[in-house]
């Protein structure tokens, strides 16, 4: 309201005074200073309240303007105490990253360290490495040399084992034959020069008559010279399957002998002393089968224990019937005629089959025996070369090779006389059947020479080794009897 009464009062707006609705007036403009003079044409009045007006509105601004520098100097305080942590944090990082960087310089110069220990060992194992190779490749090298050598060697043995193989079928066929030849020659020997025994194979005069020298005595001398050169010489044997022919002599006397006082119930003990001519005895006790039934059959046990390449079966052996019946048979699970000397009624009368591990067998002529009396027999098989020979009466009656050649007879299976096995222990056959007797049975896991044959017919000397006999054996109930007859024949 002022401001409109004049114009020239133009000069007070540059202060920024207004009057307010109340009448007063009120500076906007910065404050005037204690130098404030009252305006021109201004009542005095008016010019206190302007005056005072003025200095609020200053101290006003003052306090605006110290408000305004405070927070500008806390802005500047903030932005100084920011820029200090700042420089307080650089330090720290400097010094953490002075810290880092001398615990990398000790670590790598520990690593350093420890990476030229390591490049020592390596160099040192590699130089160790050299020395291993270089003795491997030597030892290889021998080795390879050794091996060699006893693959040669092996060659070399191997071949050494089948010469000695064959030398050793060569010269037990040789015996064998040279044996059959020397007992037929015994058995004509009585006749020729009754004061000599017979039955021993040394044939030397008896004590209580002259030695004389008879052109027969002169003969037998030269055969056995013969055979001392054949044999030493390993000669070649005789091998033929078919049977060999011979005549059967009666006893000559004193060619059995007795044992004195009581047998015993080992045959590998008996010690025999001369008895009646003609008479079989001391032979232990005797199997008598008196019927074809079934149930009569005899077990030897424990059988074979081990596995056998060789094979003797010898027997004293009498038929009551006009065939052949079954004198032994051997079943495991997974065959049941491993072993078997068997006749039945299809067969041609007085032959028998030798059978080792069906199918394969052999067809052995045993005529002899048809005629109800007692027959010595002996069976022997080798798988050297496969040969085998029967005797009867200490005669070679048959002999062959290629017979189950390299074969073994295994071991847990079930051993029976008398009954031939369809399965372990049983499945029997009466037509199978063996009616008779039997004594002194043993068999050996060897081959039996001719010489131990004969005098084991003759009841001179039980051949050692025998691994079954018919102690070993166990009724199985039936019809079968044992008797101990102190001769053959005595027995029912």
């Amino acid at each position: 309201m002022f401001q409109k009464q004049s114009d020239k009062h133009q000069g007070l707006a540059d202060t920024n005074t207004a009057v307010t609705g109340s009448g007063n007036w009120e500076v906007t403009g910065p404050p005037c200073g204690s130098g404030c003079e009252r305006p021109p044409g201004l009542p005095r009045g008016v010019h206190g309240q302007f005056r005072s007006a003025v200095c609020l509105s200053g101290l006003r601004w003052f306090r605006r303007f110290q408000e305004v520098t405070w927070t500008h100097l806390q802005s500047i305080a903030s932005n100084y105490n920011v820029s200090y942590n700042v420089d307080v944090r650089f330090r720290s990082l400097a010094e953490e990253s002075q810290a880092v960087a001398q615990a990398v310089n000790r670590s790598q110069a520990s690593v350093q360290g420890e990476l030229a220990q390591l490049k020592a060992w390596v160099r040192k194992m590699q130089r160790r490495g050299r020395k291993v190779d270089t003795r491997l490749r030597a030892l290889d090298l021998t080795l390879g040399e050794r091996s060699q050598q006893r693959a040669r060697e092996r060659k070399a043995h191997k071949a050494q084992r089948d010469a000695l193989q064959d030398s050793l079928a060569r010269l037990e066929g040789l015996i064998h034959s040279q044996g059959a030849r020397l007992a037929a020659l015994e058995g004509r020997l009585p006749v020729a020069h009754p004061g000599t025994a017979a039955l021993g194979p040394a044939l030397v005069p008896t004590p209580t008559q002259p030695e004389e020298l008879s052109p027969t005595s002169l003969k037998l001398q030269r055969d056995r010279q013969e055979l001392r050169a054949a044999s030493e010489h390993g000669g070649p044997p005789q091998d033929s399957s078919a049977p060999l022919q011979g005549r059967r002599e009666p006893p000559a006397s004193g060619s059995h002998r007795v044992l004195s006082g009581t047998a015993p119930k080992d045959p590998r003990q008996q010690a025999w002393s001369p008895q009646e001519p003609g008479e079989i005895c001391g032979v232990g006790p005797t199997l008598v089968f008196p019927n074809a039934s079934t149930k009569n059959v005899v077990f030897l046990s424990p059988g074979f224990v081990t596995a056998l390449r060789a094979l003797s079966f010898c027997s004293w052996v009498r038929m009551a019937s006009g065939r052949l019946g079954t004198l032994l048979s051997y079943a495991t699970e997974d065959n049941d005629n491993k072993l078997v000397l068997h006749g039945r009624d299809s067969l041609l009368p007085g032959s028998i089959h030798f059978v080792i591990g069906d199918p394969a067998f052999r067809e052995l002529p045993l005529q002899l025996l048809l005629d109800g009396q007692w027959h010595h027999i002996c069976v022997i098989w080798t798988s050297t070369q496969g040969r085998y020979w029967l005797h009867v009466d200490r005669r070679l009656v048959a002999t062959g090779s290629r017979f189950r050649e390299g074969y073994e007879i295994p071991p847990g299976g079930s051993l029976v006389l008398g009954q031939e096995q369809d399965s372990v222990g049983g499945g029997f056959d009466s037509s199978e059947a063996f009616v008779g007797s039997m004594s002194g049975l043993a068999i050996w896991d060897r081959a039996l020479v001719p010489g131990e044959v004969a005098n084991l017919a003759i009841g001179k000397e039980f051949p050692t080794g025998a691994i079954l006999t018919l102690a070993n054996a166990a009724l199985a109930g039936g019809f079968v009897q044992r008797a101990n007859c102190t001769c053959l024949e005595r027995c029912p």
